[in-house]
């Protein structure tokens, strides 16, 4: 069996290619398919199962449980993949990929805080590497890895592990998730070069290893990011229209799922619609577009995306518009979570919290925390016009996800086998 070690540089796209020398040199780029919505989970998902959203069920990066009431966005469940993945019955590590816990690979290393029972929080990863990561490399810098201050640092340190598992371990597949070029092309109109000249350098790191130790190198990215203008408010727009119900309290408004006759899950330039009552399905397309910034309201199944978690409908963004969860009126009785990094409570996606409101205030937190005060980290901005770039849709070729590797195929569903007959070519 040969050995491959898959690199996933997220939003990594031909456009970008140019200021990335070390990954240009393996190869011709072919553009590639994502599914819709184009987001980390489903993407990843359809790589690892070569299906689409309606058999692997990953229908975004988060989705509404109709039974439970609750939005959950991030979870790491490998049993939540509905499938046969690639990396069954393969030697693999896996090495920051989402949906990593519970994944019947030999070594894995995966971000996961320790939580306290009085509500605190201790950053930390699983490794079960046996390379001793963090001994090595020192502590994971977890606030790279997402919010205001996410930049280089965690996607260097990654690049560090994956090096220490391909000289110690050798796996046959290696999987690794380098995250830096999500973060600036969010906060900006376009991706800096010096960002793909960096992320770039963190490959060859890679590369240099695995072509030390007789190991082929793939290039993935799951999508591209395009410019922004304008977030709609499509849960606001519900609120208005008396579908959306909230409880007010102690700790601002909070969204109360079961009660609503519809709500929102937004997820970038795409968001599932959850309609209580089949009757009220075509009054709530209707009313939906109407809102400035959706171009359509289309059924589930005309997008891959008819399995049981999926919205009763999916509202697709304007090209240079984006999809924002508010659905309070009025920021004094936003909930308490909103001006915080809290990607599991906020029942959608928010990429204001790659922004930070006063470096003082985070530094007055961080006080209270080392003195052992009760603290909120109220540091994240309501202003969803900060954010100026998003993915979910269909960008052009050029501006969209790409793969580099010897007769690549052209979509995401073809790269389990395209991987497997890799893997089973002569050495």
């Amino acid at each position: 069996m040969s050995k491959v070690c898959v690199i996933n540089v997220v939003g990594l796209t031909p456009e970008l290619l140019v200021h990335a020398p070390r990954l240009s040199a393996l190869g011709p780029a072919t553009p590639w398919q994502c599914p819709l919505p184009a987001v980390t989970c489903t993407a990843q998902a359809t790589l690892l199962t070569g299906t689409l959203p309606r058999q692997h069920g990953i229908v975004g990066n988060g989705w509404y449980d109709r039974a439970s009431g609750e939005v959950r966005f991030w979870q790491q469940s490998n049993h939540l993949i509905q499938g046969q993945k690639l990396y069954e019955g393969v030697e693999t590590a896996k090495l920051f990929w989402w949906y990593n816990q519970g994944a019947p690979v030999r070594w894995s290393a995966t971000p996961k805080p320790h939580y306290g029972c009085d509500g605190s929080k201790e950053f930390g990863i699983i490794d079960k590497t046996d390379c001793q990561l963090e001994q090595r490399l020192g502590p994971f810098p977890f606030f790279s890895f997402w919010g205001p201050k996410a930049g280089l640092p965690c996607s260097q340190w990654i690049a560090g592990a994956a090096v220490e598992v391909l000289r110690q371990q050798t796996p046959a597949l290696t999987l690794v998730y380098l995250p830096h070029l999500d973060y600036d092309a969010q906060r900006l109109p376009t991706c800096p070069p010096a960002r793909v000249a960096e992320v770039d350098a963190c490959a060859g790191r890679i590369i240099d290893q695995a072509q030390q130790s007789g190991v082929q190198v793939v290039v993935v990215s799951e999508y591209g990011l395009v410019p922004v203008q304008r977030p709609i408010y499509i849960n606001r727009a519900l609120r208005q229209a008396g579908l959306l119900e909230v409880r007010d309290g102690p700790f601002g408004e909070m969204l109360q799922t079961l009660e609503s006759e519809a709500l929102a899950v937004v997820d970038h330039q795409v968001a599932h619609v959850y309609v209580a009552r089949a009757s009220q399905r075509d009054e709530v397309r209707r009313r939906l577009l109407d809102l400035p910034g959706i171009a359509d309201v289309v059924p589930p199944g005309d997008l891959a995306l008819d399995h049981p978690r999926s919205g009763d409908w999916i509202a697709l963004a304007e090209p240079d518009a984006w999809f924002a969860y508010y659905y309070w009126l009025d920021d004094q009785r936003a909930p308490d979570f909103a001006r915080t990094v809290d990607i599991h409570r906020k029942p959608g996606y928010d990429p204001c919290e790659l922004f930070m409101t006063s470096a003082w205030r985070a530094a007055a937190r961080l006080l209270q925390k080392k003195l052992g005060f009760r603290y909120r980290m109220d540091v994240i901005p309501l202003d969803a016009t900060l954010v100026r770039g998003s993915h979910g849709l269909t960008p052009s070729p050029s501006a969209g996800p790409l793969i580099i590797g010897p007769h690549a195929p052209s979509h995401m569903t073809e790269f389990k086998p395209y991987l497997r007959d890799l893997l089973h070519a002569s050495p």
